[in-house]
């Protein structure tokens, strides 16, 4: 409830900067020189993206004169920074927005709206996308940012601990059982078998969830999955690895996420969102020692992979709406999409645009990214106040994962919580 409060008293002040900050706000930017009209900020929080998207940017200027500084601000920071960037008038020309944050900035009236710069564009058209991250940033009727990736999942493992264990690499294949066997066979006193971590649940156990028949929120938004029985069973898969001694346990994972665990050869597997590449493929050691499998499927041949995506957002009241909308219509362009894959950005959001991107990275096939788009894809669950449940959750499974709670219990009272957050959105 805490959470909630909090996330309502932001949105409030923030209408409140809107109504009565940012007139005063716009008049000093309108006194302050011309030649901010050449130029951009554009805010980010992955500094590994930022070669590639520096050179498509680089094009940018090129066609267009205008220059792009790129502000990268960590994820744990960036939300801090737009916040306060929104409540003193003075956010980025251009930044990145989440499912999870869009509709507190849309209702407050700080994200410009691009409906008609979309109608009126040559190069834009949302039935290029992914339906769903196209649909996610819109708001009564209004477009706010423009896609700009998609992300899936896949297995990563270690290729010297399989052949250690004379054991066979994963494949298209495998079960989670089959992931429950290896991770059981590689876990000695030098590494676990596998990863798995509450933190990661877009990566990790969202994806057996919904292969499973479970869910964690309805298609209406309006009730909990946390308490089927089918949820119940796939969290209670992740939570028995580590009673068993195949993954770290919380202690471990709640401070060291499972790429640094991947990296230094503390697991042999793990499932890896395709954002996390630039940083794998980057790894000496993973450069070694690291393959990729595609994401494993239930008994009856069901692969699920979470996908979400981010857009391309910008402020209501940036002092340069024709140069921020034309570097926003210039990213979500074909051409800027395909040159994001072949880059090694990350996988594109437009549609049919990433092919290269699983040959980016020399000496790793990256396909298992792409091959399962042709499975069942199921968005990012969310809904109007996706920050409260979702951190709520994520605390509440501490128990489960700790033992000191049975997995059912702790699903159960997650259930009854969020469909209370529910019912008061």
């Amino acid at each position: 409830m805490k959470k909630r409060i909090i996330s309502m008293v932001l949105v409030l002040t923030l209408l409140l900067v809107t109504t009565f900050g940012c007139s005063s706000s716009q008049d000093e930017k309108k006194d302050s020189s011309a030649s901010k009209k050449d130029s951009l900020t554009l805010a980010i929080w992955d500094k590994v993206q930022e070669p590639g998207l520096r050179k498509i940017c680089d094009e940018f200027t090129e066609k267009t004169g205008i220059k792009v500084d790129i502000q990268i601000t960590p994820w744990d920071q960036y939300w801090t920074m737009l916040e306060a960037g929104a409540t003193g008038g003075s956010l980025p020309d251009v930044f990145w927005m989440h499912v999870r944050e869009i509709e507190k900035y849309a209702r407050a009236d700080m994200l410009l709206d691009l409906s008609s710069k979309i109608e009126e564009s040559s190069e834009i058209s949302m039935d290029n996308y992914f339906e769903d991250v196209a649909q996610v940033y819109q708001y009564e009727g209004k477009q706010y940012a423009i896609p700009k990736d998609i992300d899936t999942i896949a297995l990563w493992y270690n290729k010297t601990h399989f052949d250690e264990a004379g054991m066979a690499y994963p494949d298209d294949t495998w079960t989670w059982d089959d992931l429950k066997v290896a991770a059981k066979a590689l876990s000695n006193d030098d590494h676990k078998g596998f990863g798995s971590r509450i933190k990661n649940y877009q990566e990790v156990w969202y994806n057996l969830v919904y292969g499973n028949g479970g869910y964690i929120i309805n298609e209406d938004q309006t009730k909990s999955g946390y308490d089927d029985p089918k949820t119940i069973e796939a969290i209670d898969y992740f939570v028995d690895l580590v009673k068993d001694g195949s993954s770290p346990d919380n202690t471990v994972t709640a401070e060291t996420d499972l790429i640094a665990l991947f990296e230094s050869g503390a697991i042999s597997m793990s499932l890896m969102g395709s954002w996390t590449i630039g940083e794998l493929t980057g790894n000496d050691y993973v450069k070694e020692n690291g393959a990729v499998a595609e994401i494993p499927m239930t008994e009856d041949g069901t692969r699920v992979s979470i996908y979400n995506g981010l857009g391309y957002a910008a402020a209501a009241n940036t002092d340069n709406e024709d140069g921020a909308w034309a570097l926003i219509e210039y990213l979500g362009s074909k051409e800027a999409q395909e040159k994001q894959a072949e880059y090694g950005v990350t996988l594109s959001a437009y549609k049919d645009a990433s092919d290269k991107w699983a040959t980016h990275a020399e000496g790793f096939d990256l396909s298992p990214y792409i091959n399962v788009m042709d499975d069942t894809l199921v968005f990012y669950p969310h809904s109007t106040n996706t920050t409260v449940w979702e951190d709520m959750s994520l605390e509440s499974l501490v128990d489960a994962w700790n033992g000191t709670k049975s997995t059912k219990d702790a699903c159960t009272e997650i259930a009854e919580k969020m469909n209370q957050f529910l019912e008061e959105e």
